[in-house]
């Protein structure tokens, strides 16, 4: 493949950032980076898009408004990826799927996520729809995901849990702080549980130190595959 990509990322992007770009440039993809600020301007997103058409190929957005990405796909001229968003996170939700599958079946475990409504709360709630995934919510009643199954009771939560996510709490630390997953919850969940906290986590904030040293901590190891994932999900863009 000889192409390019042209990839908005912020400067706090880490992992996101380095799968895509990394996977553009294995694919023959050469990868063009811009600050997301780039795209905040008043000319219309057709426009931006209509040049960027002459000389890359895809194009790669994190962004916080979800409307800008609307608006570049909108065009109709070039593919965009939703690299992240303040509504949601597809492509992070998509990579633990694929290794979940490495050794599992998706399809027959249960999933927690343990936080509050945000975007990595709304991925995994629309993952569930998409993909009949069973999936709960675990929080205090005012921070619920609108329409996702919800448990109050974290411990009753976690003991059916095949699979336990995190989020950072971000404003609502103080309300999820009861909520915090520790080694001695997920000694109750079953057998073979996986403790997946989405990065970046803080040790002693929503995660303990214990949790992330727990047996059932599979943070580092899902993580490897995202640039398999991002590499198919650019490669199914461009086919479109």
């Amino acid at each position: 493949m000889d192409g390019a990509a042209a990839l908005f990322f912020p400067a706090s992007s880490v992992r996101t950032r380095v799968s895509f770009e990394r996977g553009a440039a294995e694919m023959g993809l050469q990868p063009i980076v811009f600050p997301p600020e780039t795209l905040d301007k008043d000319e219309d997103p057709i426009d931006v898009v209509g040049y960027l058409a002459s000389w890359v190929d895809l194009l790669v957005v994190r962004h916080p408004d979800i409307e800008v990405l609307r608006g570049l796909a909108g065009a109709e001229t070039l593919p965009v990826i939703n690299a992240m968003t303040n509504v949601n996170h597809p492509c992070e939700v998509l990579s633990d799927l694929y290794a979940l599958a490495q050794d599992a079946d998706p399809f027959g475990l249960k999933f927690l996520f343990v936080g509050a409504d945000g975007n990595i709360a709304r991925a995994w709630w629309e993952a569930g729809v998409a993909f009949g995934i069973d999936i709960e919510q675990s929080c205090p009643a005012e921070l619920r995901v609108p329409g996702m199954p919800w448990n109050e009771d974290l411990r009753d939560a976690m003991r059916g849990a095949d699979v336990v996510i995190t989020d950072g709490p971000g404003r609502d630390a103080d309300a999820l702080a009861p909520y915090r997953v520790t080694g001695e919850l997920l000694d109750t969940a079953p057998d073979n549980v996986r403790f997946a906290p989405c990065p970046p986590f803080i040790r002693g904030r929503e995660v303990s130190e214990d949790a992330v040293d727990h047996p059932s901590f599979v943070g580092y190891r899902f993580k490897r595959h995202l640039t398999t994932v991002q590499q198919a999900v650019m490669s199914r863009a461009l086919e479109t």
